[in-house]
């Protein structure tokens, strides 16, 4: 197992997990992108891991690192049993998901309505370090319906700090539990930016990322004057190639920084390997239209490779790419 401790980079920069979007093949493409930007997988709930194919779920590519397993759950042995796994498949940290507004989510006892249960989060993040060696992060909001005053917040993360959680990924807008559809808590709570280098402030011990709305590096640069960290969400997904100057500006890499051709090239050489362990091009091809972005021509090149996802042909998605890996 690899030696993560010395060699890992600090979280200035993170990709967000997000559901349906942050699985396996994206975090792939990502990494052809960015090598030093932190990747979350989706949330995979705790007790689908540990009762169900924890080899398919946990399921990465070694260039994935650095990389973190959220987890969704409110049981703190289920929780640990899930920790375990994460450290004996060589994630690099676990994140407890206490941000998800969804009603489907909240009906499990699980994502943002754990807000309102300090002690029960802090039990769950001590169970898990308890049963790993790993870092436990937990990602959160500024507060939900009518607890969302700063004081709420701050006996919240004091709470789950006590329990030896040192890193908060706050997504900087409340929730609302009733009322609001998940897509609408996506925009309808003002954000509040302000309200997390507050927290910083208030908790310099801690480290406290900042998510939520941020569009591109330069607004990242701008808010990293007060966090410790920046996390992308649909910007990211949406624009990927936006990442391709990351490394140089917020980690000091003298790498080239990858252009699109290259960056499709190498993606053609990862289908190649799917399709070579039976996979549809589907799940991986839906992520190649964010890479597509301002480029002539691409609503009929995302045609044609539509076309494609039910098969295994990677030569016909070769060549509707091919006047883009020509044009370098």
């Amino acid at each position: 197992m690899r030696n993560r401790a010395s060699s890992l980079p600090p979280r200035t920069l993170a990709v967000a997990p997000m559901m349906n979007r942050t699985d396996r093949h994206f975090r792939y493409l990502m990494r052809l992108i960015t090598r030093r930007t932190w990747l979350y997988t989706e949330m995979v709930v705790a007790r689908g891991l540990v009762f169900g194919d924890a080899g398919k779920l946990l399921r990465y590519h070694p260039v994935e690192h650095p990389l973190a397993l959220q987890l969704g759950g409110h049981e703190p042995e289920i929780l640990a049993q899930a920790a375990a796994l994460a450290h004996a498949h060589g994630f690099d940290e676990i994140n407890l998901n206490i941000g998800c507004p969804s009603p489907r989510i909240s009906a499990g006892r699980m994502g943002v309505c754990l807000m309102a249960e300090p002690k029960c989060v802090a039990d769950c993040v001590a169970a898990m370090r308890d049963a790993s060696p790993l870092p436990v992060t937990v990602k959160t909001r500024l507060g939900i319906d009518h607890d969302d005053s700063f004081e709420y917040l701050c006996r919240f993360v004091e709470t789950v700090a006590g329990a030896g959680c040192s890193t908060f990924i706050v997504h900087a807008r409340k929730a609302w539990l009733e009322g609001v559809s998940p897509r609408a808590n996506r925009n309808v709570p003002p954000l509040d930016h302000a309200r997390v280098a507050r927290l910083k402030r208030l908790y310099p011990h801690l480290e406290i990322l900042t998510n939520g709305g941020v569009g591109d590096l330069h607004e990242a640069a701008e808010l990293l004057h007060s966090v410790d960290g920046v996390m992308l969400g649909r910007a990211a997904y949406a624009r990927p190639l936006m990442l391709a100057e990351a490394d140089a500006r917020f980690y000091a890499d003298t790498a080239p920084a990858s252009r699109r051709a290259q960056v499709l090239a190498g993606y053609l050489h990862y289908l190649r390997t799917c399709v070579a362990r039976g996979e549809k091009l589907g799940p991986a091809l839906r992520h190649v239209p964010g890479i597509l972005g301002g480029v002539p021509g691409a609503r009929r090149v995302r045609a044609r490779l539509g076309a494609l996802a039910g098969t295994q042909d990677v030569a016909g998605v070769e060549r509707a790419l091919m006047p883009l890996l020509e044009a370098g």
